[in-house]
């Protein structure tokens, strides 16, 4: 439902601006290139969809082998402990809790061609366990936010495109970054915990977060040890052997449980297909939604807006060029991608803006979009408070990327 509502949210807020713009200022163009919009939006929406038919069906084959061949349940069984107080619905050793840990541990490495297989896979077996095929249960959407708030350990595509702007040091982004998204998940953790009233003073929750605390307090470490270039070599040859070697366990524990591997892949493959086909009108729909908004102007005069609140209240304004980015990532990556690559051609790649940029672009992940392919691979139309917790793991980690970079690098 809330989608329902953001969506006819976007349209009416383009519609008016494009209004105020034809009448007041005489722009011809508002019009047609909204128009434009659309036809563009919706034929990259197809394109998408077909485009991630190949990498879905690669990775639910190989997670089909991992399934059978019993990887998957022992994943499960190990995380029990933990996931059980996170997701009270799911019953303990469910196989789900394997694909989730999978999908989560390709998010932090920045894996998005492999996460979104595994996480699309996480949603058809929590589907399963859902009582009501159209309502999003409490462990879809706790699984959501966590996905959503984006925590990632090594941004690889930011500091790629750092590097290709001719930033002086590329990896200087990183430990913000680091720092940023780590927020952004916590506050989407305990937010969703304290709106499904789980314990999250738990002794076995909080021994999880304090580990997960050190463990990110030691990658930092860990990383700053190493000169820049070092550091961005690492970084790349650390998630491509990480990626290759979940392909490796799996099928070799499909050959240790002596089945057939070939086959299994190719049934999993099969649902690869049968799920990219299924996502391709949510994922135009929300498409069409944000392009409306981006060519009716209205982010635009939300910058401004906001430049103006800020300048008011006697606040340092020089964030506020960067803000596009952050606005964009709950709806478009790709969108955000190139508000942050416009920020670094515009301002200096080594600029604040610049810097500040790339933050935003790590510090959380394209809510909207996930929301709609992955509500949409189920059909559930009724999201509850998804949304809403989601967007609040966004505000944390915006919040903590202004902060940060101004420590950093202001």
């Amino acid at each position: 439902m809330a989608l329902n509502y953001i969506w006819i949210a976007f349209f009416v807020i383009a519609f008016v601006i494009a209004l105020i713009k034809l009448i007041f200022f005489g722009d011809m163009d508002v019009f047609p290139a909204i128009m434009n919009s659309t036809f563009d939006s919706a034929k990259t929406g197809f394109e998408i969809s077909l485009g991630l038919t190949g990498v879905l069906s690669l990775w639910m084959g190989i997670m089909k082998i991992g399934e059978k061949g019993g990887l998957i349940n022992l994943f499960a069984r190990w995380l029990s402990p933990v996931l059980c107080k996170i997701f009270p619905e799911i019953p303990q050793g469910h196989p789900v809790m394997g694909t989730m840990f999978m999908n989560i541990s390709a998010n932090m490495l920045g894996l998005d061609n492999a996460a979104t297989p595994m996480g699309l896979k996480a949603m058809e077996q929590l589907q399963e366990l859902n009582t009501k095929k159209d309502t999003a249960s409490n462990s879809m959407i706790m699984f959501l936010v966590l996905n959503t708030s984006g925590l990632t350990l090594i941004p690889v595509s930011v500091l790629t495109f750092r590097a290709q702007m001719g930033a002086a040091q590329p990896t200087d982004v990183f430990i913000p970054i680091l720092i940023a998204t780590f927020f952004s998940t916590l506050a989407g953790l305990l937010v969703t915990c304290a709106v499904q009233k789980v314990n999250i003073f738990n002794r076995t929750l909080m021994l999880f977060l304090l580990s997960l605390c050190a463990i990110v307090a030691l990658i930092i470490w860990g990383f700053c040890m190493m000169d820049a270039d070092t550091m961005n070599t690492m970084s790349a040859l650390a998630a491509n052997v990480i990626l290759f070697s979940v392909i490796m366990l799996f099928i070799l524990s499909g050959v240790f449980k002596k089945i057939n591997v070939y086959d299994a892949f190719i049934e999993g493959a099969k649902d690869g297909f049968g799920t990219a086909i299924r996502i391709i009108p949510y994922l135009i729909a929300i498409l069409v939604g944000i392009a409306v908004l981006r060519a009716s102007g209205a982010l635009d005069a939300i910058i401004d807006g906001i430049a103006w609140i800020v300048g008011c209240c006697g606040l340092d304004t020089d964030f506020v060029a960067a803000l596009p980015t952050a606005i964009m990532k709950p709806l478009s990556g790709s969108g955000a991608r190139g508000m942050m690559v416009d920020a670094m051609q515009t301002f200096g790649a080594d600029s604040f803006v610049g810097r500040l940029a790339c933050v935003f672009q790590g510090s959380t992940d394209t809510t909207f979009y996930i929301l709609a392919v992955y509500f949409g691979s189920v059909a559930i139309r009724k999201t509850r408070h998804a949304v809403t917790c989601g967007l609040l793991a966004d505000l944390a980690g915006i919040l903590a990327a202004i902060f940060i970079s101004y420590i950093f690098f202001h």
